[in-house]
């Protein structure tokens, strides 16, 4: 009996043993690896987005499309109404909020580092703001990331300034043609196309 017992007792102890070895020997076979360079980028949902743009904001503001903005802004309907008189929601009612003063509209509770923040709501606010609301006002009670992308934010902007704002957008800006020199290193010219002189030149 006892003799069978330690044969049992010895295959059990066998069986473990090879167990154990293939798991190390498969684990350092096929052990994973991070990629050099991710498949797809991953957004910082703490930072927030912040996306960067070569494009000046202005000429992002012009080529936008509101009724892209519209559809991108669904993201923001759980929390804010735009209507004109619409009820404040979670986040307030944003009707003709661009150009107002930073937490304008009465009897919303927001946070003292939004209501903190000088000045109006601007392009340039508004963009910073999309992109990262935590970088923009620092202990702000908002919790949504921000728009990574910013073509994305330029037409929630001007889909926002159409709802009851409806400021001028900037001009774009001229921006030169790959390869291009840029046109302040250009002599000024007067109006028959001839080079004018420096302005501190003719003065002396």
């Amino acid at each position: 009996m006892d003799n069978r017992f330690n044969t049992i007792a010895g295959w059990g102890l066998f069986a473990m043993a090879c167990a154990l070895g293939l798991s190390i020997g498969s684990g350092m076979i096929f052990s994973s690896h991070a990629p050099e360079t991710p498949g797809y980028p991953i957004e910082d949902a703490e930072a927030g987005g912040g996306g960067e743009s070569a494009v000046p904001l202005a000429n992002l503001l012009a080529a936008a499309d509101p009724a892209k903005g519209e559809t991108i802004f669904a993201k923001c309907s759980a929390c804010h109404t735009i209507n004109q008189g619409g009820a404040n929601g979670i986040g307030p009612n944003l009707w003709g909020a661009l150009g107002k003063t930073h937490g304008h509209v009465a009897g919303f509770a927001y946070s003292d580092a939004l209501k903190s923040v000088p000045g109006n709501w601007t392009f340039e606010g508004m963009d910073a703001w999309l992109a990262s609301p935590r970088k923009y006002a620092n202990g702000t009670k908002m919790s949504f990331a921000g728009l990574s992308n910013p073509e994305d934010r330029a037409a929630v902007i001007v889909y926002m300034n159409n709802q009851g704002s409806n400021l001028p957008l900037p001009a774009p800006e001229a921006v030169p043609a790959a390869g291009e020199a840029p046109a302040a290193d250009a002599p000024a010219t007067d109006a028959a196309g001839t080079d004018a002189a420096p302005a501190d030149a003719a003065a002396k």
